[in-house]
């Protein structure tokens, strides 16, 4: 199963990998090829596991999404085989009903995004088919795969406006974006948007969102203490608790039993 919990920033992040290896000889990397590779890895165990884990019940936010049953690990192995793949092709998995092959699309994105010699005007194609095929970037999972390298990356040195509307959307995925993709931005040291973004969506009614609105909170106060400090004598007392209790998840035990209990003094009146 997928090592991320849509806890905290990690899941924003892809690995600094090496050069990716190329498909098998005579291996075109297709979309076609790439479902062919991944459906022969299917497993009726690790099925039954992604639909328990991801919560696809009726009225659960994944509702209906299909699982073919491969583990995440492998499915990141495939797609960096397929590094290489074209934007059509990238789309035509974005538009699979399985949820892995939307995972090795938007990997395949984040992978080119991140590579140093990618050109500049794929990534900003990269970063438009993003946000253009976001209905089909519809879990926790998929947005933390891609939101970093893909969306952050690119407004790296932009203008940062595009996230405060995502994070004004009504579709809880687009507005999870928003926050995650400031892994790009936390990374360099700049704070600013991941406090704006996270004080915006402090009101949301989503579990997903209170967790990663905390866990990026948490990771800029690696940057900078003071901040996060700051962000919490302001917010603590009116937060969600799950945002709180990810946001303080790397204080000292008197430090994050002083801001619940701020928590408790006002949900307690």
């Amino acid at each position: 199963m997928t090592p991320k919990d849509g806890r905290g920033p990690k899941g924003g992040k892809a690995p600094k990998d090496r050069k990716p290896a190329a498909p098998a000889p005579g291996t075109e990397p297709t979309a076609v090829a790439f479902l062919e590779r991944l459906k022969i890895r299917q497993s009726d165990v690790e099925q039954a596991k992604y639909q328990r884990y991801f919560k696809t019940g009726k009225g659960d936010y994944a509702e209906g999404d299909f699982f073919l049953g491969v583990r995440m690990g492998e499915v990141f192995t495939l797609a960096k085989e397929f590094a290489a793949m074209s934007l059509e092709d990238i789309e035509m998995l974005l538009e699979q009903d399985i949820h892995e092959a939307r995972a090795g699309a938007v990997k395949i994105m984040a992978l080119q995004a991140q590579k140093k010699k990618t050109p500049e005007e794929r990534r900003r194609e990269l970063y438009g088919l993003y946000l253009r095929r976001h209905d089909r970037i519809n879990n926790w999972d998929l947005v933390d795969l891609g939101a970093g390298n893909v969306v952050g990356g690119w407004l790296l040195n932009k203008p940062r406006d595009p996230l405060y509307s995502l994070a004004r959307s009504q579709n809880m995925w687009e507005r999870r974006t928003a926050i995650v993709a400031t892994s790009a931005f936390i990374r360099e040291g700049q704070l600013d948007d991941t406090f704006a973004i996270a004080a915006l969506l402090l009101g949301d009614k989503e579990d997903l969102i209170h967790k990663a609105v905390g866990g990026w909170v948490r990771d800029a106060g690696r940057s900078s203490r003071e901040r996060l400090l700051a962000f919490l004598d302001e917010h603590a007392a009116t937060m969600p608790r799950t945002a709180l209790r990810y946001a303080i998840e790397h204080l000292g035990k008197e430090q994050r039993s002083y801001y619940l209990t701020l928590k408790d003094r006002v949900s307690s009146g």
